[in-house]
């Protein structure tokens, strides 16, 4: 049992337990802070070094723990991925999505697929495409960037099209959130355009000033759009469902002048890692939160278990075990106590700690579960990639991952038939839609095709995709003739990304493992994940012919490959991890890295985790922040989103220490 009694015990170090710590200490609060994982470096070129060496420039590669040890490598284990059984503080990994279905590779555990599917069977369970971080700083270590507000029909999605469910209180719930926005802005120190976001909210006829608006107040001017936006900003008159399609500036953390971070040097690996910190990271707040005087914090540190008083309810204390190396023995065990406690270790960790604590006789299912709802409703941006050949060079691969979009398309009458997507104009060429350069690169060596660009393939429009037709297929070059061909493709690859909203949906969930366990003996996450509905699937359809007309639009050339049949028979191993068919289309989804849903907000207790101030409905000292309170997924990258509810989570918690206090 610690000795000293907190105002607030938090359960994260990301972006919203920091937020929070931070406000609470600036108040004279006193604040301890539990972190699974590993210390905030002094510097980050230990990260830098290890992202250089690793064979695969994943979102998780720069950072503890290790996610590849060559040395492990086997023919059954090809990427040498740590076994999670001996990790003390294991998380899911890119790497991952691939080996879902091993135990001894893969920090998630599956439920069996049922028998007898084919391939458009809407039960299909499939492996969850995202990842996140368990280290000081959270997930915002490998996030890029992107900084959107949500509209104001995002928050009431089943009163205006009968999908979903609303948040609670609706578009009131916006309008609430509205200076908290602010807040969340300046505290990333966002760069943006206001004029061309306030061009989007006319269009979904919200008035871009006035309490109901945007009230944007950016600290800083856009970051300088890349030439690969300047193509797509050529594409008009297309319109999609009723929407004019156009481009514009994409709001993000990172500075575009010099402040108390860097100024953006136009490095291309914004995911995972930006090398100068121009790129905001919630290492920054948690900075100025320890310097208050009045947050603790303490790193290596894995909340096992939240006691609860059976007589009054109220959370008494979270008990944590500690180690020292992450392959090494517990060394420790003890209990932190506080006034408030708040949960904030994103939208798998929490409610994992919630179903970990059965021990309280009237809490049987979990701590904040009586709604039956904790680890429900799992929710991401699943992603549709397009990707070609612009017919001019468009020199990608230099500035962010992305500096533009097409966010015309977030909302209309159309959602009440389909999901609404923004669509993110990839900087990066084709290396998240065809691992180039290397794959480009080994085909033009070996002779190899992968790329479809050194073969006698087409594309769904019918046009031959051999990038030189002079040449004969599978081609193997070196030496100059090599070089040349090489950097004739790679200035002009495109792409698309399609962040396709998904509808809650309780059955894809989050449980614990009855089998498998981590090296602290805890339970690993169960995690039963479908793409069911065909308002998620009519939005990929939508998606792939989007595509096609903006490429036309463009004189470009598609390059998209449809993927294979889905497997969906014998030996777990053989099964689908990311494909589905639908409508005679094979469609693959790839994850956005955002991760919703699983203890959301409401105004029922009965389906929901949380009341409208973030806390616990049968807990009223237990307060949860971060994604894991969206009620739906919305259209926007959810990051400034969870920084605004943090700020206002902080205030609630202010106000009702004031009441206890009183």
């Amino acid at each position: 049992m610690t000795t000293q009694t907190y105002d607030l015990v938090i359960v994260g170090s990301g972006i919203s337990g920091s937020i929070v710590a931070y406000q609470l200490g600036k108040q004279g609060k006193k604040v301890l802070i539990l972190e699974a994982g590993q210390e905030v470096p002094v510097d980050r070129s230990g990260y830098m070094s290890t992202f250089f060496k690793a064979n695969a420039k994943t979102p998780e590669s720069p950072y503890p723990p290790t996610t590849q040890d060559p040395k492990a490598s086997t023919p059954d284990n090809p990427l040498g991925l740590p076994n999670p059984a001996l990790e003390n503080v294991p998380r899911y990994t890119v790497l991952q999505v691939n080996a879902w279905r091993k135990t001894d590779q893969c920090y998630f555990t599956y439920p069996p697929q049922a028998p007898g599917l084919t391939g458009d069977d809407p039960e299909t369970v499939f492996a969850f495409a995202s990842s996140y971080e368990r280290i000081g700083g959270g997930t915002t270590w490998h996030w890029l960037g992107t900084s959107l507000r949500l509209f104001p029909h995002d928050f009431e999605l089943k009163t205006m099209y009968g999908q979903g469910v609303d948040w609670p209180g609706g578009a009131t719930f916006y309008q609430a959130l509205v200076p908290y926005y602010e807040k969340a802005t300046n505290e990333i120190g966002v760069a943006g355009d206001k004029t061309a976001l306030d061009k989007i909210y006319t269009q979904f006829d919200v008035e871009p000033s006035g309490t109901y608006g945007p009230n944007y107040n950016y600290p800083m001017p856009p970051i300088v759009t890349s030439m690969v936006d300047g193509v797509f900003g050529q594409v008009t008159n297309i319109t999609v469902d009723g929407n004019p399609l156009y481009i514009t500036p994409t709001p993000q953390g990172r500075n575009s002048l010099p402040g108390d971070r860097r100024q953006c040097a136009g490095n291309t690996n914004c995911i995972p890692i930006c090398p100068i910190q121009a790129k905001y990271d919630a290492t920054v707040t948690l900075n100025n939160a320890l310097q208050t005087g009045n947050v603790d914090i303490r790193y290596r540190t894995v909340a096992n278990n939240i006691r609860v008083d059976d007589t009054t309810g109220e959370i008494i204390g979270i008990d944590y075990i500690t180690y020292d190396d992450h392959l090494g023995p517990q060394t420790g065990t003890g209990t932190a106590v506080g006034t408030k406690y708040l949960l904030a270790a994103h939208a798998i960790e929490t409610p994992r700690l919630l179903l970990m604590s059965n021990k309280n006789t009237n809490f049987p299912n979990g701590v904040a579960n009586s709604s039956g709802q904790v680890g429900r409703n799992l929710m991401d941006h699943v992603m549709y990639l397009a990707w070609g050949l612009a017919k001019d060079p468009v020199y990608a691969y230099r500035g962010p991952l992305s500096t533009s979009g097409f966010e015309s398309l977030r909302d209309g009458a159309f959602r009440s038939e389909r999901s609404a997507y923004r669509i993110e104009i990839g900087n990066e060429g084709w290396q998240w839609a065809a691992n180039d350069p290397y794959t480009t690169l080994a085909d033009f060596v070996f002779g190899q095709n992968s790329s479809q660009l050194n073969g006698n393939s087409v594309n769904q429009q019918g046009q031959p995709l051999r990038f030189d037709p002079s040449l004969p297929a599978n081609s193997q070059l070196f030496g100059e003739q090599l070089v040349d061909t090489l950097n004739a493709i790679y200035i002009r690859q495109i792409r698309l990304g399609y962040l396709i909203e998904q509808l809650p949906d309780p059955d894809n969930r989050v449980q614990i493992s009855t089998t498998e366990t981590d090296h602290l003996g805890l339970p690993r996450p169960l995690v039963t994940y479908r793409i069911r509905s065909d308002y998620e699937r009519n939005a990929f359809v939508s998606a792939k012919a989007v595509s096609t007309e903006i490429f036309n639009a463009m004189g470009a050339t598609e390059y998209t490959i449809a993927p294979p049949d889905p497997v969906l028979y014998g030996t777990p191993d053989q099964v689908t991890a990311t494909n589905f068919q639908y409508q005679g289309n094979n469609f693959t989804f790839y994850g956005a890295g955002h991760i919703v849903g699983t203890y959301r907000m409401g105004d029922n207790k009965a389906d929901s985790v949380l009341n409208s101030r973030q806390q616990s409905w049968d807990h009223s000292n237990l307060y949860m922040v971060g994604s894991g309170v969206f009620p739906t997924v919305a259209t926007g990258n959810p990051t400034l989103t969870i920084a605004a509810l943090a700020f206002q989570a902080a205030d609630n918690i202010l106000e009702d220490l004031g009441r206890s206090a009183a």
